[in-house]
């Protein structure tokens, strides 16, 4: 399916998820880089040693869930915007998403922006919580957005619409 439209299989996306007990610990990131290219900032920018390093520049990320603390580093640092950190912990009806939004205008904190799934259909209103803008001048922001927890596995971004959402 990735090849022919671009967008992972549900079976990948499943397999990048840490399992529920790891996801009720708190923040974690989940990285959806299914394709073996020659990248490793994740790896190399990981303070954690949570991403294995890689034997070949072509790898795969390795991510031990169980090391990631949620930082962001890999997120700030992935030029495929592949990586987002999940904290299912954030409340009990909804789950925080940290992701890169390389789109204009941002966001603003406090405003509400729609949600979309990978088909970059509309599923659901979300609140933006923070926007954050990197120390480095040429890294994309970071979104960190609170959607409904039964949206745990079909988000993956948001729109800013004109009507102010």
């Amino acid at each position: 399916m990735l090849e022919k439209t671009g967008i992972a299989s549900e079976e990948q996306i499943a397999s990048s998820f840490p399992s529920m007990e790891r996801l009720e610990k708190g923040p974690v990131a989940v990285i959806e880089c299914f394709q073996r290219i020659p990248c490793n900032p994740c790896a190399t920018s990981c303070k954690k040693g949570a991403i294995v390093p890689f034997v070949d520049i072509n790898d795969l990320p390795d991510l031990n869930h169980q090391k990631c603390n949620g930082c962001s580093l890999c997120v700030f640092n992935c030029p495929g915007l592949a990586i987002m950190v999940v904290d299912y912990t954030y409340s009990e009806t909804q789950v925080s998403f940290k992701l890169p939004y390389e789109f204009l205008p941002l966001p603003l904190e406090g405003s509400t922006v729609m949600g979309l799934d990978r088909n970059g259909d509309a599923i659901c209103d979300c609140d933006v919580l923070k926007v954050t803008n990197s120390k480095v001048m040429d890294r994309t922001p970071l979104v960190t957005v609170a959607v409904d927890k039964k949206h745990l596995m079909t988000f993956r971004n948001i729109k800013v619409v004109q009507d102010g959402r």
